[in-house]
């Protein structure tokens, strides 16, 4: 396993990192159709990744209603202070009206909601889940500053924000000394390059860690699914439910799909290894989220790391996945290399 720094904080965290949707929920009209992973199995996945070196795994306080959470904390173990444990909050989580958003209220209850669910007094990265706009960030900084003076969490970052929001976050914390967002987590794949436009160089200015999530776009880019819907998977997610939790071009999707397995085929590893190490090769990422059902989809996910592409696997797979580049970056890439002195100046 490698190991790549979060942001500027001097910390090691594995290139793979797992992930615990798939935890609980047997029952829940969501997270049934997620994985809905028991604790024998929990214990097995979380086992294998801790001994293939992971030592970051992410959590959220919605997945399973907290059910993943209390089944991670109770895998984990006596082996809690081997990993970067990470959390999430902002979605609702109980039927008040104050039971989700980004509230000081609602975020000194969910970081006690977790530490109790995931057996723990701390939490070594959390992190709002999505952007509140009916609360000021000011009052979400503070209250998550007060998290980290009082000893309960030890980093705090975002997932799903604008590159503006975030951008805003860092300077209403720098203002007031507070404690800033170190990481970001984000949607980022073959089939949506979204996050180079603006995310992938704000991390790069600001020397943020940028953790990848779905990149493997449910399921769709392991190459077990066909023009016309056929599968060799029919237990999957994808399959069961029919339900794209992330939007994307299914025409594009099959052409990059193309070119994806061409490029498994020559390394004779699996389309799910080659989309994984794609994004390890990008720049700024830090870690890719796996999440898995079975353990051989983990096992195979992890060997991601050891899958070194060549410059033209990378030109392919760039080609045929290249969004058009919105405005205005492509007029400042017009201008970006004129300004040189002139070749004949006094």
């Amino acid at each position: 396993m490698k190991y790549r720094l979060l942001g500027r904080t001097g910390v090691w965290v594995s290139e793979i990192a797992l992930g615990t949707m798939t935890f609980g929920g047997k029952d829940h009209p969501v997270y049934s159709t997620h994985g809905a992973l028991g604790q024998q199995d929990v214990d097995r996945l979380v086992g294998t990744a801790l001994d293939a070196g992971i030592n970051f795994i992410d959590t959220a306080d919605v997945y399973a209603d907290g059910e993943s959470e209390e089944l991670l904390g109770r895998a984990l173990g006596p082996r809690r202070r081997d990993v970067l444990l990470a959390t999430k909050l902002i979605a609702p989580v109980g039927p008040g009206p104050n039971d989700h958003g980004l509230t000081r209220l609602h975020v000194m209850r969910a970081l006690e909601d977790s530490l109790r669910r995931l057996g723990t007094d701390y939490i070594d990265l959390y992190q709002i889940h999505n952007y509140d706009h009916l609360t000021p960030l000011e009052e979400t900084l503070s209250a998550l500053d007060d998290a980290v003076r009082q000893g309960k969490v030890r980093y705090i970052g975002c997932s799903n924000l604008t590159a503006w929001q975030i951008s805003k976050a860092l300077g209403i914390s720098a203002l007031h000394g507070q404690a800033k967002f170190v990481a970001n987590q984000t949607y980022y794949s073959l089939l949506s390059r979204d996050a180079e436009q603006e995310l992938v160089p704000m991390a790069e200015d600001a020397g943020m860690s940028l953790t990848v999530w779905q990149p493997l776009v449910g399921g769709f880019l392991t190459g077990k699914f066909d023009r016309g819907g056929a599968t060799t998977e029919p237990d999957s997610r994808r399959a069961r439910n029919g339900f794209d939790f992330v939007p994307f071009d299914e025409d594009k999707g099959f052409k990059v799909l193309d070119v994806l397995r061409a490029v498994a085929a020559r390394h004779e590893v699996s389309p799910a290894r080659v989309a994984i190490a794609w994004l390890l090769a990008q720049r700024a990422v830090t870690s890719v989220i796996v999440g898995a059902r079975k353990l051989e989809q983990l096992i195979d996910n992890i060997a991601a790391g050891d899958l070194t592409l060549t410059e033209h696997d990378l030109a392919e797979l760039d080609e045929v996945s290249r969004p058009p580049t919105a405005y205005p970056h492509w007029i400042q890439q017009w201008f970006a290399p004129t300004r040189t002195p002139a070749a004949n100046q006094a």
